[in-house]
């Protein structure tokens, strides 16, 4: 596995960067997955593919110094601030359920549930319906995402090109309840989500960039 190690950049570059890992990747007919970990400055709202951004309060998001970017992966909006994020380019057939979407998922995720294990941090895969529309990524869990007893900690998103996957998500290290709320404009329930401090307030972000570090 190809580890590119952890950065922070903008917004706008980081989408950048994983567009290109896996234009890279498909140009190149990479068989070797790549594994890219990040933080963005300034915070950013991203937006998913195909989601309409008239929730958002552009005002707000500029007088606070919020960027805003759009995702090539689908799925709703997410808060970039407090987090690690991740990026996973692989080709659909080095995944024994690669062209399963939700296989390759859980293939992919499996590596977050091993590695958070050595941090006494034992993940599940999440599912649980959502009652109602919400713009904010987390208050949903689906297949696709990683809990902690029942709340969602990492939400991850794909998009599928020419035969490779780019799989990106979030590993929500902290947040400002109230500052979501006023971002996305609905109410955030803290029993649907949880992050690394409220878990364990000891464990540092340097913690978790470390677990990467090593092989995946």
């Amino acid at each position: 596995m190809i580890f590119i190690p952890f950065e922070i950049n903008t917004g706008a570059v980081n989408m950048q960067k994983d567009a290109d890992l896996l234009d890279n990747a498909i140009k190149n007919q990479l068989s070797e997955p790549i594994f890219r970990l990040y933080g963005w400055s300034p915070a950013c709202v991203s937006l998913g593919r195909n989601q309409k951004s008239g929730f958002l309060n552009e005002k707000f998001l500029k007088d606070n110094n919020i960027d805003v970017v759009r995702r090539l992966t689908g799925g709703r909006a997410l808060l970039h601030d407090n987090e690690i994020t991740y990026s996973y380019v692989c080709p659909v057939s080095s995944l024994e359920h690669g062209e399963n979407v939700t296989g390759s998922y859980k293939e992919i995720s499996q590596i977050f549930i091993d590695k958070f294990k050595k941090l006494g941090i034992e993940l599940e895969f999440g599912g649980k319906p959502a009652r109602g529309h919400f713009d904010y990524c987390m208050l949903v869990s689906t297949g696709a995402d990683l809990c902690y007893n029942g709340k969602k900690l990492i939400g991850s998103a794909q998009f599928r090109k020419e035969g490779y996957i780019l799989q990106h998500g979030s590993i929500l290290y902290d947040y400002n309840k109230e500052l979501l709320e006023r971002i996305f404009n609905e109410p955030v329930n803290a029993s649907s989500i949880t992050c690394i401090k409220e878990i364990n307030p000891e464990i540092t972000k340097n913690d978790i960039i470390d677990l990467f570090v090593t092989k995946c």
